[in-house]
């Protein structure tokens, strides 16, 4: 079959889920433009007339994970209300659910080494996520006496590098890496533990 060059119903995002799914199959720096472009069904020189080479195509696939776990993290949040508790927990188990269902996108976003500096609305749409979970913290901490508060940003990271740990470790099927419970199990007692020790849940009786 002839290759359709740039002549194609929607090039730009065509490219975007080819290079998602060599990410999923080969890691963000495991293909080629070359590959990108046979996946999509055109010619390499193609894919130049949207992006300006390998690590452009993926800090856009890297942008639309953003956005939508940007979206998911916010929808957590509000979901998890009334209570700044649920809130927070509800953005850890966003994080995990996010993981299984777009891993190209999450690995685009987190495994790909790309440099923020360059690009700022990549910078902008990772802020937005980060924010709801340091929004989410800085309302439960409230609950803490001001002389013992972590700063939020603090709290929220400790969160954030719990989830990301069961994500890389237990939920992405890496030969080895099975645990006993499931990656859930293991984030929501990872929470509860951190939270107990800043007394914001009771310790079991």
């Amino acid at each position: 079959m002839p290759k359709r060059g740039y002549h194609h119903g929607n090039l730009k995002q065509a490219l975007v889920e080819s290079a998602l799914k060599l990410i999923e199959e080969k890691g963000p720096t495991g293909f080629t433009v070359a590959e990108a472009a046979k996946r999509a069904d055109v010619t390499p020189a193609a894919v130049y007339r949207h992006f300006d080479g390998r690590e452009a195509l993926i800090a856009e696939a890297a942008l639309q994970g953003h956005r939508i776990f940007g979206d998911l993290m916010e929808h957590a949040y509000a979901d998890g209300k009334p209570t700044a508790l649920a809130a927070f927990e509800a953005t850890g188990r966003a994080y995990l659910a996010f993981a299984r269902k777009f891993p190209g996108h999450y690995m685009a976003m987190f495994e790909s080494g790309l440099s923020m500096q360059v690009n700022p609305d990549l910078a902008a749409a990772a802020a937005r996520s980060r924010g709801v979970l340091e929004k989410a913290a800085t309302e439960l901490s409230m609950h803490i006496p001001e002389d013992k508060r972590p700063p939020a940003t603090m709290f929220s990271s400790h969160i954030w590098a719990m989830s990301h740990g069961v994500v890389e470790l237990f939920a992405r099927g890496n030969p080895g890496a099975q645990a006993p419970f499931p990656p859930e199990d293991l984030l929501e007692t990872g929470i509860g533990i951190y939270l107990r020790g800043l007394g914001l849940i009771r310790p079991d009786s």
